[in-house]
């Protein structure tokens, strides 16, 4: 018995997957030009230490923000006991707690949230411009 013919390998081949696309192509602003630097956002993509340093940056600053606003909540909340017990007038306590506090919170909230959208507005300028 004759042996079975082996079916001929097919080598299937194109352009590379980075080729530059056809000079009309790019002409009519279809394909941009490649460029030879590599963008921060590449390097975030590719979770490169390069990136990694550039997100940590954005993690400290928010972190930064945080423990300020953390500071000032302390600062704020932590001597209120000494106050109410120093104070027997039950008015003033609701007085220092509607003005002297939720006043300042809602103050200090604003604050963080203007910060912290800075801080990633600063970093998609960063990421996106470099």
């Amino acid at each position: 018995m004759p042996p079975e013919p082996t079916e001929r390998r097919v080598v299937v081949t194109g352009p590379p997957r980075g080729a530059v696309p056809h000079a009309r192509l790019r002409a009519r602003g279809r394909h941009p030009r490649p460029t030879g630097a590599y963008r921060p956002r590449t390097e975030i993509d590719e979770q490169t230490t390069l990136g990694h340093t550039y997100v940590r940056s954005l993690m400290r600053s928010q972190l930064r923000a945080a423990l300020a606003v953390l500071a000032v909540l302390v600062l704020l909340v932590a001597p209120l006991p000494l106050v109410f017990a120093v104070t027997p007038d039950a008015r003033l306590e609701w007085a220092v707690l509607g003005f002297g506090v939720y006043v300042p919170l809602i103050l200090l909230a604003r604050w963080y949230v203007r910060r912290a959208e800075r801080n990633e507005r600063d970093f998609v300028r960063l990421v996106e411009d470099a």
